[in-house]
């Protein structure tokens, strides 16, 4: 068990914990070749918290905040001589019917507000101050739907972690010293399938999910029958200690063009955590028997990421 008082360190995390916004945009994007590509991308990043208090000022009650997430090839690009010890490309899940697929991504940008305005502005000059260095690879726009349910019509983030064990669960300790304070963040993007969700009952659904629909109470799996979407993302070790993660998932959606999607973003202490759940889902828990719910979501990108300190990511440009 991790027994650190998280609310006694002097160390800087980004806006990690923060509480779930009405607005967010995801913005993936690769590094230029050359040096000087890296360069600009090195400083830009490390005086982002400028460029968020440049915007937000406007409002300060609508909290603007933005992760900057840094993939493995990245951090090498940029010299330090030190890693994040379990910083590493994401790896393609391959399970019986469904796969999760690896795609590029050299940074993250996790924009949050109340304010849709505010994460356009952001995300906006944040681009004009990349410029050439970088390529656009994926750039989504969620919102919150309803009371936090996700277009699957179920609350999404019921099971994040609360209080000092949010802490605990999304931030590396005193086990990477020269990393503590960050947190490892993969990303995928989920497709619906709306129409075939819809043809199921009720009852089908939760029996899916793992918990009711109307009012969002759990539901214990059937002894003899697959495992729900919430069992299968339930994470012990070996010594029987559950493993938690925080999770900020966000709806999005063009329904022009017949889009309705998920975008998953979870951040964890422990990388392996958030692996494990994606083989339980993928590959099954026993094997063979994967996540009901890929049935009618499709993941079409996935990428990992560290999110360093305050205190990191400001001297990547020293």
């Amino acid at each position: 068990m991790h027994e650190e008082s998280w609310d006694r360190t002097p160390i800087e995390p980004q806006s990690v914990n923060a509480p779930l916004s009405r607005a967010a945009v995801f913005l993936v994007v690769t590094i230029g070749d050359s040096p000087e590509a890296a360069a600009r991308a090195r400083s830009v990043i490390a005086d982002i918290g400028g460029l968020v208090r440049a915007v937000g000022f406007r409002d300060l009650d609508a909290h603007l905040s933005c992760n900057v997430g840094i993939g493995a090839r990245a951090w090498e690009r940029f010299g330090q001589q030190e890693r994040p010890a379990q910083l590493r490309e994401f790896f393609e899940v391959r399970g019986p019917v469904h796969t999760a697929p690896s795609t590029p991504g050299d940074l993250l940008f996790h924009i949050r507000s109340e304010r849709g305005d505010l994460t356009f502005e952001l995300e906006r000059l944040l681009l004009d101050k990349l410029g050439d260095a970088v390529t656009v690879v994926d750039e989504v726009q969620g919102f919150r739907y309803f009371d936090a349910r996700d277009l699957l019509g179920f609350v999404d983030g019921t099971e994040n972690p609360t209080g000092a064990a949010m802490a605990r669960s999304s931030l590396v300790g005193e086990e990477d010293p020269a990393f503590a304070g960050g947190s490892y963040v993969v990303v995928q993007k989920y497709l619906h399938d709306l129409t075939a969700w819809s043809a199921l009952s009720t009852e089908q659904q939760e029996r899916i999910i793992g918990r009711t629909k109307a009012d969002n109470v759990e539901l214990d799996d059937v002894p003899g029958e697959r495992k729900s979407h919430k069992a299968l993302n339930t994470i012990t070790d070996a010594n029987g200690v559950e493993h938690d993660i925080l999770r900020d998932n966000m709806p999005f959606g063009r329904p022009g063009a017949g889009e309705f999607g998920t975008y998953f973003i979870g951040y964890a202490r422990e990388l392996w955590v958030i692996e494990q759940m994606l083989r339980h889902m993928f590959v099954g828990d026993p094997i063979g028997s994967y996540d009901r719910i890929l049935d009618f979501s499709t993941a079409v990108t996935g990428s990992t990421f560290f999110v360093p300190s305050n205190d990191v990511l400001e001297a990547l440009d020293d």
